[in-house]
């Protein structure tokens, strides 16, 4: 294992401080807790939005905590779950007087612990909280009717904070901003490609194996099994086959308007997602599938795997004016259109 670090029992914490000093004007921690991150631009009267999970994706999820997306975020370390009592002292900071709302991945430990810090601030605190569970990832299967979502959460939440956060910033009440968030969640679809695995500090070796030939398709952002492992494959090959999946999973029709996110997952050069958003291009191209905006980059990442996803945003008139709001976080900026 070869990694720019010092004790991997200090790695999160490390990584923390430098993210502080880095941006003071944008974030800061509550109490002693360097892992309870808020914004330092408390707005009163707004609905406040917040979000956490395991360390090792970023720029998921503290990046995103700044003007125009998320208020505040609690981490825990590399793939695991922040506590609850670390997410109650976000939302302690970050209530406005307006509620606040949970966004984030819908996985065991993050919903259990989420569960618990909402139920201690309705009790302790008096602050209402809301919740919505991102879960799009087309690998894993689908919720069958009346059944709880068991979709693994992943880049796609990224279109699930900007639209939500554009709302909050306009000073919706809390159940208009957990409307839009939960109709962004339920408009997009993600689907990814590892071609290497990729290691947690503490553990000192690669969580999975996978020949120098061969990547996964559909694999999760921890490792969890994809669909499919096979002989690596060409670009469009590859594209193809993603494209292909997710837009059998939601329908668009000849005309249709959307947003596209070709996430690195941590080792893969920008030359390659670029080669990537080339090909997603020319499939919706072809369908008269129109593309509003593309993104490319990474936007939540696996460490140091290498591969991407992709993530389509199904998207209408309303969740365009969400999605083309600006916003001003450490890892993310957008101005609005023709500024």
């Amino acid at each position: 294992m070869k990694k720019l670090m010092n004790d991997p029992e200090h790695y999160v914490n490390e990584m923390l401080e430098g993210i502080y000093l880095t941006h003071p004007d944008q974030l800061t921690f509550t109490g002693n807790d360097l892992r309870c991150l808020v914004t330092t631009k408390k707005t009163e009267g707004k609905v406040g939005i917040a979000t956490g999970g395991g360390s090792g994706h970023l720029p998921l999820f503290l990046g995103y905590v700044g003007d125009g997306m998320l208020d505040g975020c609690c981490v825990g370390d590399v793939f695991q779950s922040p506590s609850a009592d670390q997410m109650l002292e976000v939302t302690k900071r970050i209530d406005a007087g307006a509620g606040v709302l949970y966004i984030y991945g819908n996985y065991n430990g993050d919903i259990f612990n989420f569960d618990m810090a909402a139920e201690m601030a309705d009790m302790e605190e008096g602050i209402r909280v809301e919740q919505v569970v991102a879960g799009e990832d087309v690998a894993s299967p689908p919720a069958k009717d009346g059944e709880k979502n068991t979709r693994r959460g992943v880049a796609g939440i990224f279109f699930v904070y900007k639209c939500a956060g554009a709302a909050a910033a306009l000073r919706k009440d809390l159940s208009e901003v957990k409307r839009i968030a939960e109709k962004a969640a339920s408009n997009v679809r993600t689907m990814g490609v590892a071609l290497t695995p990729c290691t947690v500090p503490r553990v000192g070796h690669p969580g999975f194996e996978i020949a120098e030939d061969e990547m996964e398709l559909g694999m999760g952002i921890h490792g969890e099994p994809g669909i499919r492992r096979g002989k690596m494959e060409s670009a469009d090959q590859i594209t193809e086959e993603m494209v292909t999946k997710i837009l059998s999973d939601i329908s668009y029709e000849p005309g249709d308007e959307t947003a596209v996110l070709v996430n690195g997952l941590g080792a893969t050069p920008l030359d390659e997602q670029y080669i990537v958003a080339r090909k997603v291009h020319q499939i919706l191209k072809e369908k008269n599938i129109r593309v509003h905006r593309c993104y490319v980059g990474e936007y939540v990442t696996s460490i140091e795997m290498a591969g991407l996803s992709i993530s389509l945003l199904k998207l209408d008139e309303e969740l365009k004016g969400y999605l083309d709001a600006p916003a001003d976080t450490p890892f993310f900026k957008q101005k609005q259109i023709g500024e």
